[in-house]
């Protein structure tokens, strides 16, 4: 298994205004009435522990009360927003129960946790810097997964429904041992499909910690799917197997798994189940794909190092002339889906 080392800090990209017109075309683009630095005038915090009394990296902020009151209302427009029609009647009935800060990690982001007091049901949602990376990663998990995903961009601010599920880390070191051989074969084919997924829309850093575990009940036994939680570093890196979640050492135990339970056929078959159903979403998507590449395309989203590098690499994983000639991450990331469009035709078009 590599070292693989992720860049110490990727630059945040701005949102361009070719992007900013896709977004308010596909209703991603709202006003919000309140802005990421507006949350950054904390007046003091505490850390937040686990229930293992281990710190989370998090801080629960406090603001003076002249300014709480306003932001508590700005935050619960928000979520009216963000999860209905904007529609302010339920406003009576929610409540901030905390605004929490993360101090790991480049997004920097606020943790908003948002209760119903007529039955303290409760959410989360994220406030991050608008940043195009994130965006574009946003939008391809929302097209290319099995999972939509629901945000919203105002200028500089981005919001982020919470993604529920049990972190990747605390899911292997906690629960993977206690999982029936059944089990643990599901969750072994679901990281073929989660690693393949990743490599072919080019998410990178997926290290246990960036995706959650989902169990489901269905009838007599529990179904398990992964999902990615962090869109930071949606192509931008060089280096072809940071996009290959199996490289990296947090997943190691995954990785074990995958090769306890199945031969190579086997994974072979997976990776070609998951090509052809990214291939299907292509085509339900294809207009909307179409306009999010073509603001790749025109975008800057990485380094001309970083973009001469992956290019080479992907060129000698596929022989696939198209990426040699790439002048962008959004050109490789055109080439890579049409690669997977093109392949899937030419399959289909043997059995007619």
């Amino acid at each position: 298994m590599e070292d693989l080392k992720i860049s110490k800090k990727k630059p945040s990209y701005p949102i361009s205004g070719k992007l900013h017109d896709y977004l308010t075309e596909y209703k991603r683009n709202i006003r919000i009435p309140i802005f990421y630095d507006d949350l950054l005038r904390f007046q003091g915090s505490v850390v937040v522990y686990d229930k293992n009394d281990i710190d989370t990296l998090w801080v629960r902020v406090f603001y003076n009360e002249f300014e709480r009151e306003d932001i508590d209302l700005s935050l619960k427009k928000v979520y009216t927003i963000l999860h209905s029609d904007g529609n302010e009647k339920t406003i009576p009935y929610l409540n901030v129960d905390s605004i929490d800060f993360c101090t790991f990690g480049n997004s920097k982001p606020f943790r908003v946790k948002i209760r119903n007091i007529l039955n303290d049901n409760y959410t989360y949602f994220y406030v991050k810097t608008g940043d195009a990376s994130r965006v574009y990663g946003l939008e391809l998990e929302h097209m290319l997964s099995p999972h939509n995903l629901n945000f919203l961009v105002y200028k500089n601010t981005l919001i982020e429904e919470h993604i529920t599920g049990v972190p990747g880390d605390e899911f292997i070191k906690n629960m993977l041992k206690d999982c029936n051989e059944s089990e643990k074969a599901q969750i072994a084919k679901e990281f073929v499909k989660f690693n393949e997924r990743c490599l072919i829309r080019l998410l990178g850093d997926m290290r246990s910690y960036n995706y959650v575990i989902v169990p489901t009940h269905d009838f007599d036994h529990v179904v398990f799917k992964i999902r990615a939680i962090d869109f930071d570093q949606q192509c931008y890196e060089g280096k072809f197997n940071i996009y290959r979640p199996q490289f990296f050492k947090e997943n190691l135990k995954m990785v074990e798994l995958v090769s306890e339970k199945f031969k190579k056929q086997s994974i072979d078959q997976y990776k070609l189940e998951e090509r052809s159903i990214m291939a299907k979403r292509l085509l339900s998507y294809d207009d909307r794909i179409k306009e999010l590449i073509d603001c790749m395309t025109n975008d800057s989203i990485s380094t001309k190092e970083n973009i001469k590098q992956l290019k080479s690499m992907i060129y000698d994983y596929t022989l696939d002339l198209n990426f040699k000639k790439s002048k962008n991450m959004g050109e490789i990331v055109k080439y890579t889906l049409d690669f997977i469009r093109r392949n899937y035709e030419n399959m289909n078009t043997k059995y007619l």
